[in-house]
């Protein structure tokens, strides 16, 4: 099979040729704009893919499971909620919301404000620390942990079975997107090997976790089936953590590059939501959607024809001038701000509640516990994925406030 085949297969895991260095990884965004300029809809040979990058045609895109389904060949193991389409994904949304309403997430508020001081406890008195190891990792991985009612002693497998599950390739050869693909396979398989434990144990035992809540969920007399239930904890441990770590690291990134807004916000705490959200406009933790065309369909002049893949640059939407004011710059307080940083539609992020009480916790925990947090200046490696914006380590100094 050729590169261009298994990149067909596997849902464009392979990077777009403007991409394909550490520079471009680490500040995509002028190549996003100079092709969302000359190329807005554009077919890539070497990846068999669209490639949509206007605000206006990425919207519409994501708002249209019909035409763009989210069935791409990448889950090789079965449907999950990012994978469904209608009427089956509205139904099993439906049932998960039973067990992730609003009023649960912000429950967690105090428990997350007690994860983040005890993550910061650790390292206040060094002045130093590495922003994506210390504080935006951790806070996820044991909030989901707890949320899943999975013991402190395996946290950090989980941290290592996402990262492989989200991880894509260093180059587009066909050995080396095989052994990702192997990686990913291996990851699946004794992530389900753990959950059933833990389902098995929760039906003998119910406790008060999101797992037993899945297993009680129930509309109209209709329950999850276990490989719902197998398949959510997969996504909401692989989504949840590596949304909100990149989420947390690029706003503080973005502080350091641009120390203004840290001051501000620092003297403005109530700025801190609406900093978050500009962060999911400017710095998105997600990049790319994928879809795959069921008809054939006119999007911005071009023909994409049915079981063509399309990928949406929601990074390059969400720099749009026709739909954003000033775009390439950040506005702490911008009103409105219709971004898509965490999707659209019926895949709009379902973890996007607990992502940005995450983000906006621990952002002002940090900012109301430390001043002067500067960049460690050090080489930066990207997370070598296509679809994410994000680094894999941001050292930082600081300074604890008296």
């Amino acid at each position: 099979m050729n590169t261009e085949t298994q990149g067909k297969r596997y849902g464009n895991i392979i990077f777009m040729k403007e991409l394909s260095n550490n520079a471009a990884q680490l500040l995509p965004f002028p190549i996003y704009r100079e092709l969302r300029e000359k190329t807005p809809v554009r077919y890539d040979e070497d990846r068999q893919s669209w490639d949509v990058f206007r605000y206006e045609d990425v919207h519409r895109i994501l708002k249209d499971p019909a035409t763009f389904s989210s069935r791409r060949g990448l889950e090789v193991r079965g449907e999950t909620l990012l994978t469904m389409d209608q009427p089956k994904h509205t139904h099993m949304r439906n049932l998960v919301n039973k067990a992730f309403t609003p009023k649960a997430i912000n429950d967690l508020a105090p428990r997350i404000t007690s994860i983040t001081n005890e993550l910061l406890d650790q390292v206040a008195s060094r002045g130093k620390m590495d922003i994506v190891y210390d504080l935006a990792t951790p806070l996820p991985v044991i909030v989901i942990a707890e949320l899943l009612g999975v013991p402190a002693k395996d946290r950090m497998l989980f941290k290592d079975w996402s990262d492989t599950m989200v991880k894509g390739v260093e180059d587009n050869t066909d050995t080396a997107l095989a052994h990702m693909m192997a990686e990913r396979d291996k990851a699946e398989a004794e992530l389900v090997q753990y959950f059933l434990k833990i389902l098995e144990e929760r039906r003998k035992k119910p406790e008060d976790d999101l797992v037993s809540a899945l297993l009680d969920a129930e509309i109209d007399g209709d329950k999850l089936q276990e490989q719902d239930i197998l398949r959510f904890c997969i996504l909401l441990l692989v989504a949840g953590n590596e949304t909100t770590t990149n989420l947390i690291t690029n706003a503080t990134r973005l502080m350091t590059e641009q120390p203004a807004i840290q001051d501000q916000v620092r003297q403005q705490p109530e700025l801190v939501k609406s900093m978050v959200e500009e962060t999911l406009r400017y710095y998105p933790p997600i990049v790319a959607i994928g879809r795959v065309a069921t008809q054939d369909v006119e999007i911005g002049g071009q023909l994409i024809r049915e079981g063509q893949q399309v990928v949406s640059w929601v990074g390059a939407a969400n720099r749009d001038p026709d739909k954003f004011d000033d775009p390439e710059t950040f506005h702490t307080d911008r009103k409105p701000n219709a971004h898509m940083g965490f999707g659209f539609g019926i895949h709009f992020c379902l973890g996007a509640p607990l992502a940005r009480l995450e983000a906006q916790i621990a952002l002002e925990i940090l900012l109301t516990r430390f001043t002067d947090i500067e960049f460690e200046k050090t080489s930066l490696t990207p997370i070598p994925s296509p679809f994410v914006f994000g680094v894999k380590s941001y050292p930082v100094t600081f300074r604890e406030r008296k």
